[in-house]
């Protein structure tokens, strides 16, 4: 692997950071169009050509090409939103904080600090492109957190890519497979009546707890043993349940969130096909009367990119260049945006600085010593794969 001659500047790189966390993202309602001209900005002064792709008010994509000879076409991607910052913070949440080698902010790890530590090493590469060949993308995105909008969107327009590396929050380790998830509302149907004379209706909040007692029995027989070597086994659960609209009348309907995980190999209509099979199942045995009414938007499908590919490969060895004992390949329990941009036929993986243990929570925080790491990881496997 060849190196280059320009390193990170860590102090610009933390300043960076607090100025992305300072710019409010939070998801609902998003609106990422301040970050995303504070990374067009800064990547068009590198020489990147920009496509800046507003696609809804506030909600932007940002694409940054810069065009280094022929080669593959290599890609950073990660997301500008981060989740609502709610209570308990220790500090402001969108104040970023030093304290103990780490850095606290809303979207410290997830996923701000990925988002300046590919800016820092897109500086890098765009500084010395003597040591590789081929095109470079950043393409950061809207609404990761809620359904993927941004990303879908990206990849619906089928751009050519054939590598990428995802930042998410892996403590920089390498994830090169993810869960995905469906999300079905059903709805229960019963019969109203007054809750005095129940005899006369059909209770809907009763009729559903038998098709509940089928989704644990579909999961404990089916579901669950149908598992993947890094990500472990897929599930299905009810994570929501509404019925009834006054307390003196028998519900006359009854809904149902139902969360189905997939691991990588499922095929999503198969899956649909299977809950659709256990509503008419569900029909045969109690007579009870279910209709899937929506699909809630997801984040999407589960994916993989095997381990022998050689992005894979290139990412264990950089991440152990950098001081990682045990880099992986690893695989995420839950979802992200590899999958949108394996759908381009690009192979990637994931691989961020800081721990989903500490995402979405109060006092969110990112390592300084991952933050500025990840750099250089993130540096060296784009000069593995655009070969000079």
């Amino acid at each position: 692997m060849s190196r280059p001659s320009t390193a990170p500047d860590f102090a610009r790189m933390k300043r960076e950071l607090a100025e992305l966390v300072a710019i409010r993202t939070e998801n609902p309602p998003g609106r990422e169009i301040e970050a995303a001209i504070y990374m067009r900005d800064r990547l068009a002064a590198l020489g990147c050509e920009i496509a800046f792709d507003e696609y809804k008010p506030g909600r932007v994509n940002v694409e940054a090409r810069l065009v280094n000879g022929p080669g593959p076409v290599f890609a950073f991607n990660t997301h500008m939103d981060v989740v609502p910052a709610g209570d308990g913070w220790t500090g402001d949440p969108f104040v970023l904080r030093e304290a103990d080698g780490k850095l606290f902010g809303r979207g410290a790890c997830d996923c701000k600090g990925p988002l300046a530590s590919m800016l820092e090493a897109v500086r890098m590469l765009a500084a010395d492109r003597s040591a590789w060949s081929g095109t470079l993308l950043a393409v950061f995105v809207a609404d990761e957190e809620i359904a993927s909008e941004g990303a879908k969107l990206y990849a619906s327009r089928k751009p050519k890519i054939d590598f990428v590396v995802v930042g998410e929050p892996t403590s920089n380790t390498v994830y090169s497979a993810h869960k995905g998830s469906l999300r079905p509302l059903v709805r229960v149907l019963g019969v109203p009546a007054h809750s005095g004379s129940p005899h006369l209706g059909e209770n809907a909040i009763y009729r559903a707890a038998e098709l509940i007692s089928m989704v644990a029995e579909e999961h404990e027989t089916d579901v669950r043993h149908r598992t993947h070597p890094l990500v472990g086994g897929a599930s299905l659960t009810v994570t929501r349940i509404h019925g009834g609209h006054a307390d003196n009348v028998l519900p006359g309907a009854c809904e149902l969130l139902l969360d189905r995980r997939l691991v990588p190999g499922e095929d999503e209509d198969a899956v649909k096909a299977d809950i659709a099979g256990l509503l008419r199942r569900a029909n045969e045995r109690f007579g009870l009367r279910a209709e899937i009414v929506a699909w809630k938007p997801t984040t999407g499908g589960a994916t993989e990119t095997a381990s022998d590919r050689p992005v894979v490969q290139a990412s264990l060895a950089a991440c152990r260049a950098h001081g990682i004992a045990d880099p992986g390949p690893f695989g995420f329990q839950g979802a992200c945006d590899l999958v949108h941009f394996r759908s381009t036929g690009a192979e990637g993986v994931v691989i961020g600085p800081g721990t989903l243990s500490v995402a979405h929570k109060a006092d969110e925080f990112v390592p300084v010593d991952e933050f500025e790491t990840s750099s250089l990881i993130y540096r060296d496997i784009a000069l593995a794969m655009l070969t000079a």
